[in-house]
């Protein structure tokens, strides 16, 4: 039988603030909050629970496609899928494990810790992203991965043979990488110079490409009927493709019901079409036929640059888009700048590092990187150097180089990264700023008003405030408003939280990852924190910051808004209001409008009804909606005689002239 297999790389850019360790608004994915949300919600939700219709139309069964499928997730998207989408991961984790009973061998690969070009990086960080991978894998999967895919598939001779040393039995290439391919598209075998050997696995490049960008995801007959025709041609061989994953939903939608609809035709071997054809992983299938065809890796290669690696490092001439008349001669300025800086911070971690750690690498590679799974023993120093580390790796994420423009979030994402290096790096930092910055102003944006890399880095990733600062003071207004105080926790840190009036709080930060404790009160007034850093040593000059509330951290913002709307509308609405709103008789903003009309009218001489205005107001505000008229109506009534002076800034909130 020919085997068929189908292979989804599933990974998105880091996006996290550095700093925080979570995901901030990403205005460019609404409605959703960032673009890792909506991802999920249209593809890798999608995959778990794609949709084959019936004769009727209506749905006859619901796959897990993972469970039929090879598969690899990136372990930085990984880490915030587990929290922020559990449902879905858990059904990922159960995908493994099923595929495991029916194949002998799970569906899932791993993937190197980071989407690095492996092929320019030091055989040392080779090494560490490969073993962060393995580890990360056997956490989550509880079993040792014997595939691993490599990002991009960038590949040369020394990842192959890394690789092979830390027990990988394949990988994935495209059809290109080798020569001579091993005849029906079998696995191919590939010594090192080492004498370590690895099968290659070769995917169909015509097919794949017809599924991610041409017209067979759109029509799941056309995709089985290829998968038919080719099979007779490949006997006892192996039909392979491979996508990235979020082709299934996200980059067309309704992707993964094709592909759930070419999973039920081929997963039941039988009479029929497609009987001559096995559906399986590729461990299976090299459990079954080892790799004894020797190939010759062409390398350095990858799947997405036809100039090998270039794409990373140069103006090759790739772009997302090559109509536009834009340069990336920025590439290279930022390639070399992100070098320089990680050699910088090696000499710093290998210095400061030895006589606390002993064999700094050693230690780099046993370090676990997941959130929150430092050992409290850790001294903060060691801890920062290690955490410095993990951040010189991100330095070279491909995404920062794959699109078109220095300006994009993606290279913006890896400076926030060397900012944060920088900061860990401790007196040094200055010295590494500068010599950052000298690098990046060779870097020219195709957006005039961006600038250089050195103008986005000082004006979108160096913080103006820092971000333990801008924490605390969402911490002091979330207390002040009476929000639960685990509520403004960040998966960044631990956070204890004490007010001493309702005007001053004091916060206690505690850095997850490095142990390192900020301490600050907080002087909180009308939309405004004042975060003065607390100091053990009564000579330094206190340090102190002032955060406008729409400066504050979203989610400190968005809890801070339910808390303060929860406040408003007890004040602003009646009993009956409430009751009617509350049965779903009249919306929100209807209220909040009939609200202020009524507390208008029930102002008096003395000023009596004054705060159900202001609330009604501040909650119109809020929620985005004008005054209405019949409230400027009302109001000019009652002042037909002039405004007091008490009703003045009121006035003025109704859209009057005060004077």
């Amino acid at each position: 039988m020919t085997s068929l297999v189908i292979h989804g790389h599933y990974y998105q850019p880091p996006r996290e603030n550095p700093w925080l360790e979570e995901v901030e608004v990403e205005r460019s994915a609404a409605p959703f909050h960032d673009w890792n949300q909506r991802i999920e919600r249209e593809c890798y939700r999608a995959v778990e629970a794609a949709r084959v219709l019936g004769r009727t139309g209506h749905i006859a069964e619901m796959i897990n496609t993972l469970a039929w499928t090879s598969f690899n997730f990136g372990p930085t998207l990984l880490n915030w899928l587990e929290p922020a989408a559990p449902v879905t991961y858990l059904q990922m984790l159960e995908a493994d494990r099923e595929s495991l009973k029916r194949f002998g061998v799970g569906n899932a690969l791993a993937h190197p810790y980071h989407h690095v070009i492996l092929p320019l990086s030091s055989r040392r960080d080779k090494v560490t992203e490969v073993r962060w991978g393995i580890a990360d894998f056997r956490r989550r999967f509880g079993r040792e991965p014997q595939g691993m895919w490599l990002p991009e598939t960038a590949v040369d001779e020394e990842t192959l043979d890394v690789l092979a040393e830390e027990g990988i039995q394949f990988t994935i290439l495209a059809p290109h990488q080798a020569r001579p391919l091993p005849p029906a598209g079998r696995p191919g075998l590939y010594r090192t110079r080492s004498g370590r050997t690895i099968s290659l696995c070769f995917y169909d490049g015509g097919l794949s490409h017809d599924v991610a960008f041409g017209e067979l995801i759109r029509d799941a007959n056309s995709w089985t009927g290829r998968i038919e025709e080719l099979a007779p041609m490949l006997p006892g061989g192996l039909i392979a493709i491979a996508t990235d994953g979020e082709t299934y939903g996200h980059h067309h939608k309704f992707g993964e019901m094709a592909l759930a609809h070419v999973i039920r035709e081929f997963r039941q071997p039988g009479p029929g079409a497609g009987s001559e054809i096995r559906l399986e992983n590729f461990a299976a299938r090299l459990a079954r036929e080892p790799a004894t065809h020797e190939v010759q890796l062409i390398a350095p290669t990858s799947w997405s640059c036809p100039h090998g690696v270039e794409r990373w490092r140069s103006e090759c001439g790739c772009k997302l888009e090559p109509g536009l008349p834009t340069q990336q001669k920025w590439r290279a300025v930022l390639r070399d700048a992100m070098n320089w800086l990680a050699a910088q911070l090696h000499e710093i971690y290998e210095r400061e590092g030895s006589p606390l750690l002993g064999d700094v690498w050693t230690a780099r590679n046993r370090y676990d990187p997941h959130p929150g799974a430092l050992a409290a023993g850790s001294d903060v120093r060691t801890r920062e150097l290690l955490e410095m580390e993990r951040h010189t790796l991100l330095l070279f994420t491909s995404c920062a180089w794959f699109f078109d423009d220095i300006a994009r979030i993606e290279p913006v994402q890896v400076l926030r990264y060397a900012a944060r290096a920088i900061e860990l790096a401790g007196a040094q930092g200055p010295r590494l700023e500068s010599g950052l910055l000298e690098r990046l102003a060779k870097a020219q944006s195709n957006d005039p008003g961006e600038g250089s890399g050195r103008q986005i880095y000082q004006s979108r990733v160096k913080p103006a405030i820092p971000e333990e600062a801008r924490h605390a003071a969402g911490l002091a207004a979330l207390a002040r408003a009476g929000a639960p105080p685990a509520d403004g926790a960040a998966a960044g840190y631990d956070a204890k939280v004490t007010s001493d009036s309702a005007e001053v709080v004091r916060v206690h930060l505690t850095h997850r990852r490095t142990g390192r404790a900020f301490r600050a009160t907080v002087k909180c007034s009308d939309r405004r924190y004042v975060v003065t850093a607390d100091s053990d040593e009564p000579s330094t000059t206190a340090r102190s910051w002032t955060v406008e509330e729409s400066r504050l951290w979203d989610r400190h913002l968005l809890l801070l808004q339910r808390e303060q709307r929860r406040a408003l509308v007890a004040t602003a609405l009646s009993p009956e209001q409430l009751s009617r709103l509350a049965t779903g008789e009249t919306a929100l903003a209807d209220t909040a409008r009939a609200a202020l009309v009524d507390a208008i009218d029930a102002l008096t001489g003395t000023g009596g009804g004054l705060p159900q205005v202001k609330a009604a107001l501040d909650l119109l505000d809020q929620l985005g909606e004008a005054v209405p008229f019949d409230a400027q109506a009302r109001f000019a009534a009652l002042t037909r005689s002039g405004i007091p002076n008490r009703l003045k800034p009121l006035a003025e909130r109704l859209g009057f002239e005060a004077e």
